[in-house]
C-alpha cells in the first residue's frame, strides 16, 4: 500500500470511490478541483490517496488548509478549541471495502496532519457520517484522538435539494446526522522540547 498527495490523473477514480461509498454526486470533477485547491498551503497538499499493490485507488482522504474553507451553520465555533485561521477541515474520507480494516483510514489521517501541522494547523474539524455502517466513520475518528462537539440533525439533507445527492441510505431524502467533532494535533517530534 502507497500513500500518494491527491492529484489531477487520480481524479477519476477518487469520484468513483467517493461516489460508491457516499452516495450518487457526492463528488463531481469540478467539486474534487476546488477540494483538493482548499487543501494546499504553503505549497503542500493535505489531500491524500491510498494504492494498492496494483496502482489502484483503494482510499483517500480530503482535508482543507487550515483557514481555507468556509464556516456554516453546522459550525460549533464557540466549542472550538482554536481559532478558525487556525482549524483544518477533514472534508471526506473513503475506503474501499477490499481495503477496510487494515489501517489504510488511519494513515490517510496521519498523512494529512502531518501537512496540515505544516501549514500552520493546531486543530481539525469533522463532520462525521453518525449512519455509517456499524457508525465506523465515528469510532474511527474517536480512536484517533477526536472529541465529540455537537450532533447536527439532517446534515446533509440541504445537498439532496440542491445538488442531486443521493444517500445510501436515504435516497434523495437524507435524514443522516453528522457529529462534529474536533481533533487537537499533537506536537510533531520535532516540536517537543525537551528540559
Amino acid at each position: 500500500m502507497r500513500i500518494l498527495s491527491l492529484e489531477a490523473p487520480l481524479f477519476s477514480p477518487v469520484i468513483e470511490l467517493a461516489n460508491q461509498v457516499h452516495g450518487d454526486n457526492y463528488l463531481d470533477l469540478e467539486s474534487l478541483s476546488l477540494m483538493k485547491q482548499q487543501g494546499i498551503k504553503s505549497g503542500l497538499n493535505a489531500s491524500f490517496v491510498a494504492l494498492d499493490d496494483n496502482d489502484n485507488v483503494v482510499a483517500y482522504r480530503l482535508s482543507f488548509a487550515p483557514g481555507q474553507w468556509n464556516l456554516d451553520k453546522w459550525c460549533s465555533v464557540d466549542s472550538w478549541p482554536v481559532a478558525h485561521p487556525y482549524m483544518a477541515y477533514f472534508k471526506s474520507v473513503a475506503v474501499a471495502p477490499s481495503a477496510r480494516g487494515q489501517g489504510v483510514a488511519s494513515a490517510l489521517l496521519k498523512a494529512s496532519v502531518d501537512i496540515l501541522r505544516r501549514q500552520g494547523g493546531k486543530a481539525g474539524l469533522a463532520h462525521i457520517w453518525r449512519e455509517s455502517p456499524g457508525n465506523a466513520a465515528e469510532r474511527y475518528f474517536s480512536h484517533a484522538g477526536a472529541k465529540l462537539l455537537k450532533v447536527h440533525p439532517k446534515r446533509w439533507a440541504h445537498l439532496c435539494e440542491t445538488a442531486g445527492y443521493i444517500c445510501p441510505l436515504c435516497g434523495s431524502a437524507c435524514q443522516c446526522s453528522a457529529a462534529e467533532m474536533v481533533l487537537v494535533f499533537e506536537p510533531a517530534a520535532t516540536e517537543i522540547r525537551h528540559v
